[in-house]
């Protein structure tokens, strides 16, 4: 039977970036190249998919098939390059000057490649304990994915910790803020804009809301609890985009907003919306159903993503430290999946090649020196699992 074909770190995310796994596409001719790929390794994996069977979670193990481990976890769906100016084909890897350029190379189809470049080597450990591939959909729009995952994985498969390898230049990230966003309707009646007490004018509704969002923004930031590390220290709130309306003349009777919290470690932005939601009935939605019973606010909540929070003396942040060769760990204001897998029982921890700066962006890149020590880093990573 022939060898299977080994790959450099690059030439795989070669492969990885001439998929277009936009969030709003499927991924799955990508997740099958991996599978064959993992296959002729002698590597099985398995699948986990979405609502309407066009996404798909890829689960591998690499070494014995026993409980604790470590993950290695990487989402492969992207944002869009829609109106960006790019100097080169976005789905084809570009490389020139020390950087691999194309869409998702730092965000983070680098680190996946560098996974799946160390299977060989992983493979021809002596492993007692196995390391997991996690590979997830949709991180970009709402981390389903990672929730599918943990939902259709045992908790006896599950492994003790995972190193989630979003851009952070290979410094250990051991907390970052949560993230709830929502939708918020707003039904009024419409009428002649002439007499404007015969309707209920759902922009104004919609205004005070948003005045509401834009105090609370400034209390957080002048007595909002604090968390050193965090930039900003403390919560935050905005609103983000806006809707109402169709000609001057009419009493508009719809608006709508979209607005999030990103909470440090210890605030509860579940506490905050319902906190929004009685001022508002105890205010606007008093004169608005004083006209119409039937107009008010609709909340509808678009993602969830818990904080991480890992103690700084937890074993992982030493290991991931030394075989990173970083002094110190960070936190950091996005939010990542690394928060879902703590809330089911793993630690976590965010550590990965790149830099974030340069996600999303137009001419997307990644240095080959990032990708370097990424490829060191877990090879020394996945020596710890061989030790009794």
């Amino acid at each position: 039977m022939p060898s299977p074909e080994r790959l450099s770190t690059v030439e795989i995310l070669e492969k990885l970036v001439a998929f277009d796994t936009t969030s709003r596409n499927t991924n799955l001719p990508l997740v099958d190249w991996m599978r064959d790929y993992l296959d002729g390794f002698g590597v099985a994996s398995r699948l986990s998919f979405d609502a309407t069977g066009t996404k798909a979670n890829l689960h591998a193990l690499v070494g014995p098939d026993r409980e604790g481990g470590l993950a290695l976890s990487g989402h492969v769906d992207t944002v869009p390059v829609d109106g960006q100016d790019w100097s080169t084909d976005p789905f084809k890897l570009h490389v020139a000057g020390g950087r691999a350029t194309a869409r998702g190379a730092a965000d983070m189809k680098g680190f996946v490649a560098s996974v799946l470049a160390a299977v060989p080597d992983l493979l021809a450990l002596d492993l007692r304990r196995p390391v997991h591939l996690f590979i997830s959909y949709n991180e970009e729009v709402d981390c389903d994915g990672a929730r599918v995952l943990m939902r259709t994985l045992p908790p006896e498969k599950r492994p003790a910790l995972c190193v989630v390898g979003e851009p952070s230049m290979m410094r250990p990230i051991t907390a970052h803020k949560g993230r709830l966003s929502v939708r918020v309707s707003v039904s009024g009646r419409p009428g002649h804009s002439s007499q404007p007490a015969l309707g209920v004018n759902a922009v104004h509704a919609a205004g005070e809301a948003i005045a509401w969002v834009a105090a609370e923004g400034r209390r957080l930031e002048a007595s909002g609890r604090r968390e050193a590390g965090f930039d900003p220290e403390h919560s935050t709130i905005h609103v983000g985009l806006v809707e109402g309306g169709s000609i001057l003349n009419i009493i508009p009777e719809r608006a709508s907003f979209e607005m999030e919290w990103r909470t440090i470690p210890g605030d509860d932005a579940s506490v905050e919306l319902e906190r929004m939601r009685a001022h508002l009935q105890g205010t606007t939605e008093r004169w608005m159903k004083a006209v119409d019973p039937d107009s008010g606010f609709r909340f509808e909540l678009l993602d969830l993503l818990p904080p991480l929070s890992l103690d700084p003396n937890h074993p992982l942040v030493g290991l991931v430290k030394q075989a990173g060769g970083a002094n110190r760990e960070g936190k950091v204001s996005y939010g990542t999946e690394a928060g879902i897998f703590q809330d089911a029982g793993i630690a976590s921890i965010v550590c990965g090649p790149g830099n974030i700066a340069q996600a999303h962006r137009p001419d997307e890149w990644i240095a080959l020196d990032q990708l370097d020590a990424c490829d060191g880093f877990i090879r020394r990573v996945a020596r710890h699992l061989t030790r009794p």
